[in-house]
C-alpha cells in the first residue's frame, strides 16, 4: 500500500472515471439546456426542483453511501460490489434522465425533474462515492498519489470531452441520420452514454483489486456521529471550502456556455470545437500541472493554475456580441489553468484521511468521499439553479434572439462571477496546511502505532 504502482494499475483504475466523467460533463453543459430548450420547461422550475433535490435526499445520500461502503465486508472488497452491481441501474437511469416528456408545467414539471434527477443522482453516487474510496486505498505515498490522479485525470478528462464535446454531436446522429426527433434524439443520446458509462465502470470492477482491503477493519463510529467528525477535521474543511467555491465557478462556467455560445456569441454550431479547445488544453496540462505540483506543493499549484483560469473567465465579459476566433483562446488558457482542478484536489483528498486516521484511529475513505461528493453535486446543482434563476430573472426566452437584458445576466455569470468565486479561494489554497513534510510526518507517526499494535 504504501509502495510505488504499477501502469497497469493506474490505467485499469483510471478506466472508470472516464465513464462517471461523461455523465457529469453531459449533465454539467447540457442539462440545464436539455431542460428549457429540449423538454420547455420554465428555468425557474428547473432550478428549483434541483436545489429541492439537493436539500432533501442528497444531503443525505453521499456521506450514508460512504458510511455503509466502509462497512461492506465481501470477499471481492469493500467497494467493487457497490461498481459491479451499480452499472446497470446507473445506464439506465441516465437514459431516464433524457427522456421526460416536453412541455409539462407547473406541479407536473417540477416533479419529473425532481425524481428523474434524484434516481440518476443515486445511482452516480452508489459509483463515485465507491470508485473514488479507491484512491487511498492504492497507496499511501504523497507524490505517488498525485501520479495515479494524474493518470486517472488523463481518462477523466478524456470522459469529459467524449460527453461535452460530443453530446449535441450524438444528438445530431440520431436525429439526421436515424430520423428521431429532437426530443427522442436526446433521449437516445442518454442512452448511448449511460451503456459507455456501464463498460466504463465495469472494466474497472473487474480489472482492479483492492490492495490491502481485506485486512482493513470497518470503522466503528455511528453514522450521525462520523459525520459530524469530518466537521472537526481542520484540512478537511479548509479544503472543502475552497473547492466548493472554485467547483461553484467551474459550474456556472459550464452550464452558461452553450447559452453563452448560442445567444452572446452566435456560434452554436462551433460549440463542440470551443469545447475540444478546452478540454484538450486541460487534457495537455495535467502532466506539466503534475510537475508544479511536485515542485511547489499541491496547494499553491492548485492556486496558481485557478488564478490562470479566473483571468480567463473575467476576459469573456468583454467578448462583442458576434462570432470571434478569441474565445478559442480564451477556452485554452482557462483549459489550462483548470487542469489543477483536475489533479490537485483528488490528490489532496487522501492526505486529509491519513490525517483523520490519525486523529481518530478510524479508516473511513467512504465517509470522506461520500462527503465530498455531497459538496460536489451540492455546488452543481446550486450552480444550476443559479443559472435557471438567473435566466428567468434576466428574461431569457428559449430558442429566440435575446435581449440585451438576457445577454447581460449570460455574460455576467458566465464570467465575472466564476471568477469572483475563484478569487476569493486562492489565498486559502495557497497557505493550506497538509505539505509534503507534515503529511510524511503523519505517515511516519500512523507507522508506529501500527508497529506498537
Amino acid at each position: 500500500m504504501s509502495g510505488k504502482l504499477s501502469g497497469k494499475v493506474k490505467v485499469m483504475y483510471g478506466v472508470g472515471d472516464m465513464g462517471a466523467a461523461m455523465l457529469t460533463a453531459i449533465t454539467q453543459f447540457f442539462l440545464m439546456f436539455y431542460y428549457t430548450d429540449v423538454a420547455l420547461i420554465n428555468p425557474a422550475i428547473v432550478g428549483s426542483a434541483l436545489m429541492v433535490g439537493k436539500l432533501t435526499w442528497d444531503a443525505l445520500n453521499d456521506p450514508l453511501v460512504g458510511w455503509i461502503s466502509d462497512r461492506t465486508r465481501t470477499r471481492w472488497g469493500r467497494r467493487r460490489p457497490w461498481l459491479l452491481f451499480g452499472a446497470v441501474p446507473l445506464a439506465l437511469l441516465t437514459w431516464l434522465l433524457f427522456s421526460i416528456p416536453t412541455g409539462l408545467t407547473g406541479a407536473a414539471a417540477f416533479w419529473a425533474v425532481l425524481v428523474s434527477f434524484l434516481l440518476f443522482d443515486t445511482a452516480h453516487t452508489v459509483i463515485t462515492v465507491n470508485y473514488s474510496a479507491l484512491t487511498p486505498e492504492l497507496t499511501r505515498d504523497y507524490d505517488e498519489r498525485t501520479s495515479v490522479t494524474t493518470v486517472r485525470e488523463i481518462f477523466t478528462v478524456l470522459g469529459y470531452m467524449l460527453g461535452a464535446a460530443t453530446t449535441t454531436l450524438v444528438a445530431d446522429f440520431f436525429s439526421k441520420s436515424i430520423g428521431l426527433d429532437r426530443h427522442a434524439s436526446y433521449s437516445a443520446m442518454g442512452a448511448f452514454f449511460g451503456v459507455v458509462a456501464m463498460v466504463a465502470v465495469l472494466v474497472t470492477a473487474f480489472g482492479v483489486k483492492e490492495i490491502g482491503s481485506g485486512a482493513t477493519e470497518p470503522a466503528k463510529i455511528p453514522p450521525f456521529k462520523a459525520v459530524l467528525s469530518t466537521f472537526r477535521n481542520k484540512p478537511f474543511m479548509w479544503l472543502m471550502g475552497c473547492f466548493l467555491l472554485t467547483n461553484l465557478a467551474f459550474t456556472l462556467l459550464t452550464t452558461l456556455l452553450p447559452y453563452y455560445l448560442t445567444y452572446q456569441l452566435e456560434m452554436s454550431k462551433e460549440l463542440p470545437l470551443v469545447m475540444f479547445a478546452m478540454l484538450g488544453a486541460i487534457g495537455l496540462f495535467l502532466y506539466p500541472m503534475k510537475l508544479l505540483t511536485d515542485r511547489i506543493g499541491k496547494g499553491p499549484a492548485y492556486a496558481v493554475g485557478l488564478g490562470v483560469a479566473a483571468l480567463a473567465c473575467a476576459a469573456t465579459f468583454l467578448l462583442p456580441h458576434r462570432p470571434t476566433v478569441l474565445v478559442y483562446a480564451i477556452g485554452v488558457v482557462a483549459g489550462m489553468g483548470f487542469s489543477a482542478q483536475w489533479v490537485c484536489p483528488w490528490s489532496m483528498l487522501p492526505d486529509v484521511i491519513e490525517y483523520d486516521e490519525l486523529r481518530t484511529g478510524q479508516r473511513q475513505e467512504g465517509l470522506y468521499y461520500g462527503m465530498w461528493n455531497f459538496i460536489t453535486k451540492l455546488t452543481n446543482a446550486f450552480g444550476i439553479a443559479l443559472v435557471g434563476w438567473t435566466l428567468a430573472l434576466f428574461g431569457y426566452v428559449a430558442n429566440q434572439p435575446q435581449t440585451a437584458r438576457a445577454l447581460f445576466g449570460i455574460k455576467l455569470f458566465f464570467g465575472p462571477a466564476s471568477a469572483i468565486a475563484i478569487f476569493v479561494a486562492l489565498p486559502f489554497l495557497a497557505t493550506y496546511p497538509i505539505t509534503r513534510k507534515s503529511h510524511a510526518e503523519i505517515v511516519k507517526q500512523l507507522a508506529a502505532k501500527e508497529v506498537a499494535q
